[in-house]
């Protein structure tokens, strides 16, 4: 067990055994490749790095991870720390059923299983039988599931297989009653999902040709649907849709629950905004009709009723709204509101039972409401306390549907919708490791740089003394239309155990206000994220929560390059930072796998002027400078990393070391330390093993405990 104490960098020191001299990072040459953008001279210096199978790069990864764990292993109560994460992630979890025929599919996991097992039963009390089971298909747990659909019926399962976290995937079929797969296999499918003809005889799916190079590195052009026939191989797949004019654009196929139209979704990059067309499969000969040609807002079909069709979408709506759209008369002049937008952000919205429920957030935490097919409101659905749902699942005459409920002290805990009373009711809730009631959890709102207000939650021990000394750990994300709410995490309950408080604010760039809050957050607007970010550090520390010295920052991802870049800016600010699989070289992230798409947020550096210089001033990776003082920092990624590549990561921390190392030499500024963790044989975080994601919360909380002065109360 751990407790909280007072910390001082004296005591610290006296009882963490650190080296006398500066630390001696691993070496990392540099080379001379300088980048001209619109006359501005870039140099790369660490250009090698991207050659990531390189034996040059993998021996300075492999002194980098050596490095890292002598560091970590100083530290004293590694094994009580992951003792107690262990009890905490040890429960059950479930997810919320879905039905097909008769049956009800779900995942589940006893505790401590790597993966996600997915079960099925007959009826609502019938004998749960396991359909797949990852766990089985690796000795490592680093096969995971990737994606599954099932047939009307429920008598079919196509099913997708990540290995090493990595965003490829194979496509099986298995038959749900005898649980033996069929012959069927599919190759070289990305960001896909499998949409089954109502009469099971095949399937639509996304992917891409073969990579011509490396698969880990090669950018991924010219997304296709295809459509494969059960019991057919992959080479007579027939090619759907597809557009060789714009190699940019995303696409995706769905199937009506009718089994009567073929839905076309297109996108380009990251944008929410698409273009929609509709084939209608009971007449094969027919044209497609082209329902949105101009890709101005977000659409996304709820469902039909013959050739009434119900769409959510912000066309003229940033916050969305619901509107229907009659095929027999599709011109926009037709179309009709049936929820009109609210304050809020209606974030989901499905149909079962001929009731459209509607998922919104309202200061980024959920609020549903039901509504007849008119739009007209049913009620609200009374929620447990402060957090987020998601499900609402099921076909437009279903009478049932399931919902999941969490926030940052309760796991999934599910519940089942009866839509004639109208009534919920518990179905599952796990047993739990500590007492929820022991946790509060609040929503405070602060001003940002420019006076936009931004909310944030905060979380921790019922009671905690506000003394400006509490280690705090700050996290968001910032981007891409994605919302920040609450949901749980067992390492966060430790750091409240710990008397930590964890603070969640949301960023401009989420979704969590609509489209128009995205937007306040991308290409020129990206600075607008990171002094949302800093402004909630200073409201934390002005208002007596904690202090820059007890303050830690994380982020994954689009919030690697966040806490990235606020580091840089602000160096003063922080006591430690976790980055996680940032996107740390703002100028050549477009150069790799699906990070092209990422220029609707970030803008185009190699095509913008205006867009550059923006960007220039943020990326982290070229705005390090020796001499500062900056914040322990612990960057962590992973070998199989094809969303974001790991040289970002690697670059950034070779010339994070350097800037430190410099300044060590010339003044002997303690700035840092800046350490690099590479995970093996992992991807981005998608599919990662239960045993993989309680090693690194072990490493990272370690580095954390140690620079904020969190020690074990036995050494």
């Amino acid at each position: 067990m751990f407790e909280m104490m007072r910390w001082m960098k004296p005591t610290l020191a006296a009882l963490i055994s650190t080296p006398a001299s500066p630390f001696n990072y691993p070496p990392a040459h540099t080379v001379d490749q300088v980048d001209d953008y619109f006359g501005t001279q870039v140099p790369d210096p660490y250009r090698w790095m991207e050659d990531v199978d390189s034996p040059e790069v993998k021996s300075w990864v492999d002194a980098e991870n050596t490095l890292t764990q002598s560091y970590l292993a100083q530290i004293p109560g590694r094994e009580q720390l992951q003792t107690r994460i262990t009890e905490l992630t040890n429960f059950e979890r479930y997810t919320a059923p879905v039905k097909r025929g008769s049956r009800y599919f779900y995942a589940h996991n006893s505790g401590l299983q790597n993966q996600n097992v997915i079960y099925w039963q007959q009826g609502l009390t019938g004998e749960p039988k396991i359909l797949l089971d990852p766990n089985t298909m690796s000795s490592d747990g680093t096969v995971a599931l990737s994606d599954i659909s099932i047939t009307d019926d429920g008598q079919l399962a196509a099913y997708s297989i990540a290995e090493a976290g990595s965003d490829w995937v194979k496509w099986h079929v298995r038959d749900v009653t005898t649980g033996i797969d069929l012959p069927d296999l599919i190759e070289w499918s990305k960001f896909s999902h499998a949409a089954w003809l109502k009469d099971a005889s095949g399937f639509f799916y996304e992917g891409y040709d073969q990579p011509a190079a490396d698969a880990l590195k090669a950018a991924n052009y010219f997304h296709n649907v295809f459509f494969h026939k059960l019991g057919t191989p992959q080479s007579q797949d027939t090619l759907i849709f597809d557009r060789p004019d714009d190699k940019e654009l995303n696409v995706g196929a769905s199937v009506t629950d009718d089994g009567r139209y073929l839905i076309l979704e297109s996108s380009k990059g990251t944008s929410p905004n698409n273009q929609v067309s509709i084939k209608d499969l009971a007449h094969p000969d027919a044209p497609i009709l082209k329902l949105v040609t101009t890709p101005d807002a977000t659409y996304s079909i709820i469902d039909n009723d013959g050739s009434l069709f119900w769409l959510r979408t912000t066309l003229d709506a940033p916050n969305g709204k619901v509107i229907a759209i009659d095929l027999n008369h599709p011109d926009r002049s037709s179309w009709t509101t049936i929820i009109p937008e609210s304050g809020n952000s209606l974030d989901a919205v499905s149909m079962v039972y001929d009731t459209l429920i509607a998922s919104y957030l309202a200061d980024a935490q959920s609020l549903v409401e039901l509504h007849s097919r008119d739009g007209s409101l049913i009620q609200r659905l009374q929620l447990p306390t402060i957090g987020t749902v998601s499900g609402f699942s099921g076909h437009r005459h279903d009478d049932e549907t399931f919902f999941q409920f969490s926030n940052f002290t309760t796991p999934g805990t599910i519940y089942r919708l009866d839509l004639n009373t109208r009534q919920t009711s518990l179905y599952r809730q796990p047993e739990l490791q500590f007492d929820p009631a022991q946790f509060e959890t609040t929503q405070d709102f602060y001003t940002s740089k420019d006076g936009t207000r931004v909310p944030m939650f905060l979380s921790c021990k019922k009671g905690l003394q506000r003394d400006g000394n509490a280690p705090t750990l700050l996290y968001a994300y910032g981007g891409f239309n994605v919302s920040l709410v609450p949901d749980f995490a067992s390492s966060r309950v430790l750091w409240m155990e710990r008397g930590g408080i964890y603070a969640q604010p949301s960023l401009r760039g989420g979704g969590e206000y609509g489209e128009a809050w995205h937007q306040a957050g991308t290409r020129l607007n990206k600075q607008n994220v990171f002094d949302d970010f800093i402004a909630a550090a200073e409201y934390l520390i002005a208002n007596h929560y904690t202090c820059p010295a007890r303050l830690a920052i994380s982020g994954g991802s689009n919030g690697g390059l966040l806490v990235a870049a606020v580091e840089i800016q602000r160096p003063d600010l922080f006591g430690a930072v976790l980055a996680a699989v940032g996107v740390m070289d703002m100028l050549r992230f477009d150069k790799f796998t699906i990070g092209w798409a990422w220029k609707d947020d970030y803008g185009a550096p190699g095509e913008n002027p205006a867009e550059f210089a923006a960007i220039y001033k943020y990326s982290p990776l070229h705005n390090v400078r020796p001499g500062l003082a900056y914040p322990p920092t612990l960057i962590t990624t992973a070998d199989h990393d094809d969303r974001v590549f790991p040289a970002h990561s690697f670059k950034y921390a070779a010339a994070l070391q350097a800037a430190i190392a410099k300044g060590q030499q010339s003044d002997g500024n303690a700035a840092g330390p800046a350490l690099i963790r590479i995970e093996t044989r992992a991807g981005h975080g998608s599919g990662m093993p239960l045993s993989k994601r309680v090693e690194l919360a072990v490493d990272q909380y370690l580095f954390l405990f140690r620079e904020l002065g969190m020690l074990p109360a036995q050494l």
